[in-house]
Order: structure tokens, then C-alpha cells, then sequence
């Protein structure tokens, strides 16, 4: 039977250590159940729920986070202008996947925009006052000095795809290269033979990885790659309208576009149509993200689908390990997570 109230072993309050201790568990594992990670097995979570119960540990969620030098709260960090994040699915399906995962736990979550030189100096000024306790990184290029920020102030961090093949900070992504490969190889498969790709933007390692899927996919078929037939975007429907425009003067007798992502594909796509060009009979289309934009297109587009909720979930998950543990990755070297999440084709009328 649970008995409340009982006095720890100093005479006062139960401690974090003795429900540690009582459990058979690591102080910071029951730092990890009472701050709700997922990152913890079912047995070891009902040791140390039975611990509390039985010594009546109550958590003092202020005296607690005063004493941790905690806030109790995590920042979502969007270097792009507000307008892109509302444009586009990836992030709100993103918000959605970070909400719902930190939504059973005590964590607040603050949005917080830097697409401007002013909105990057307030935030670097807000982080240096240490008043979150871990912050994810959502849309970074490769030249973005958050991160580095980050890891001087020791502030645990995990960020939405990598900025290199060496990212040190915990990160989380799709396959870019593999979901590229499978849109690609579709698109072959339907015999199509002058296969053009509008990229991502190329500050983007993720944008750079489905450029690599896509060349190795043609290669692998036995195409040669005419690099004439890769056209910069960076993901916006203004981009891939003028991708698309470039591309049809350059190379008239293109058969098929893969596209970064949904949003680009539906520029693409307009300025086929206004070229009478008809979907997919005379070119077919495949996008990127299988958003709901994907869907609502006519016709329908067959999309690579990345697991975007899923992403968020997962970075949360890693990120309170990080604050649970108390070291950036980026200083523990080798130990420092990298979570890769498998993509998979959605074929639609569109190709």
C-alpha cells in the first residue's frame, strides 16, 4: 500500500535520490519519467512511479527548475519569415508533431521566428540569458550560425535535418537521398526518358541529398545526368513557376519533373498547363512531402511522403534526453544521436 507522506531519510521531504534509489534507477532516469520522455521502458517507468508513490515524492515543479537553473520551457526556432512558415505544410505539420508529443509532458513551447538580421540578434540575446532549456531547430542552412550559438551556450539543441554528413548537434530527418531514388526510378519505370528536377534550396543538405538520390537513380538506370536538366528552387510555388519556365526554354522535350516538395511541384505545374503542356500525358509530375496540397491538385500528385509529425515527435524525444542528461551533443563526440526516418512513394494521376 502507497504511504503518503513519508518522511526521506534526512527527515524532510523524499528526495529526487531516494526515489532514485528506492526504484534501483539512475537520478536521471526518474528525472526522465517525472519530466515525461518517451525514452524510457514501460518496467522502469512503473519502478519509479511505484518509488513516488510509496515515498509520496511530490515534484516542486518551480523549486525544481530554480534549482536545475530550468525554465521549464523549449523554443521551436524558424529562421525563415513568418509568411513561409503559414505558406507551407512541412511546418505546421511539424508544430503539430512537436505539440502533440510535449503536450504530455510540463514543457511550454514558444514559437519563435529569425528570417531577419534584427529577429536573429533578439533571439541570440534571449538565448544568452539561458531562458529556455533546450531548443529545436526547424529550416536551417548550411550557413546558419544558430547553431554554432548553441553550442557555445551550452543549451541543448536537436535540429530538423542536418547541415552536413558531420552535423554535430542531435538531429532528426527523412531519407532525402532514398525518397529522392523511389520518385525518380517511378518516374523511369513509366518510360519516361528526359526526367527533370527542380531542387530544393541547395544551402539545405537535405535539398543536396535529393539532388545526389536523384543523378544516382538515372546512373543506375543507365542514363546519363545532363546537369542541364537540374534547376535551382528553394521549395516556394514562386520558385517552382520559375524553375519550370527555365527549365521549358532550356529543354522542350521534357517528359517528367520531380520536385523538391508539393509546394514547388504546384508552381510547376501551372506553368505546364499554361504551356498546354497536359499532366502526365505530356509531362508527368511528382512532388515531394505528400501534403495536403498534394491531394488537392489536379490531377492528384504523386508524392515522396516524408513522416513530418513523426520528425517532431522524435525531436522531442531526443531533445529532453539532452536536457534530461544535461550535455549537448555536440559534446559527447560519438554518442551524439542521428535519427533517420524511412520515406515512402504515394503514386497518384499525376505520373
Amino acid at each position: 500500500m502507497a504511504s503518503h507522506g513519508v518522511r526521506g531519510r534526512s527527515g524532510g521531504r523524499p528526495t529526487l535520490e531516494e526515489v532514485a534509489a528506492r526504484a534501483g534507477v539512475g537520478r536521471g532516469t526518474v528525472s526522465r519519467v517525472i519530466n515525461g520522455s518517451p525514452r524510457v521502458s514501460d518496467a522502469t517507468r512503473a519502478a519509479v512511479e511505484a518509488a513516488v508513490a510509496e515515498l509520496g515524492y511530490v515534484p516542486n515543479t518551480a523549486a525544481r527548475a530554480l534549482a536545475a537553473n530550468r525554465t521549464d520551457a523549449i523554443a521551436l526556432v524558424v529562421p525563415e519569415p513568418e509568411t513561409r512558415f503559414f505558406a507551407e505544410p512541412y511546418f505546421s505539420d511539424m508544430l503539430k508533431g512537436v505539440g502533440s508529443e510535449l503536450s504530455e509532458t510540463e514543457m511550454q513551447l514558444l514559437l519563435i521566428f529569425a528570417g531577419s538580421d534584427r529577429e536573429r540578434e533578439r533571439l541570440a540575446q534571449y538565448l544568452a540569458a539561458h531562458r529556455v532549456d533546450g531548443v529545436l531547430l526547424v529550416s536551417v542552412h548550411a550557413d546558419d550560425p544558430l547553431p554554432d550559438l548553441l553550442t557555445q551556450l551550452e543549451i541543448p539543441a536537436v535540429i530538423s535535418g542536418p547541415r552536413s554528413a558531420a552535423e554535430p548537434l542531435a538531429s532528426v530527418d527523412s531519407d532525402n537521398y532514398g525518397g529522392a531514388r523511389s520518385a525518380v526510378e517511378h518516374l523511369l519505370s513509366r518510360g519516361r526518358g528526359r526526367v527533370a528536377h527542380i531542387t530544393g534550396h541547395l544551402a539545405v543538405y537535405g535539398a543536396q541529398r535529393r539532388v545526389d538520390g536523384y543523378r544516382d537513380a538515372l546512373r543506375e538506370a543507365g542514363h546519363e545526368v545532363d546537369e542541364g536538366l537540374i534547376e535551382p528552387g528553394d521549395f516556394t510555388e514562386e520558385g517552382g513557376r520559375r524553375a519550370m519556365a527555365e527549365l521549358l526554354r532550356r529543354h522542350p522535350d521534357i517528359d517528367a519533373v520531380f520536385a523538391a516538395s508539393d509546394v514547388t511541384a504546384a508552381g510547376a505545374g501551372q506553368v505546364l498547363r499554361e504551356a498546354g503542356r497536359r499532366i502526365p500525358d505530356d509531362v508527368a509530375l511528382v512532388g515531394y512531402d505528400d501534403s495536403a496540397i498534394a491531394r488537392h491538385m489536379e490531377p492528384p500528385l504523386t508524392s515522396v511522403r516524408q513522416p513530418i509529425e513523426e520528425m517532431g515527435r522524435a525531436m522531442i524525444d531526443l531533445l529532453l534526453t539532452e536536457i534530461a542528461d544535461r550535455r549537448p551533443a555536440a559534446s559527447r563526440g560519438l554518442e551524439r544521436h542521428q535519427v533517420v526516418l524511412a520515406t515512402e512513394l504515394v503514386e497518384r494521376r499525376s505520373s
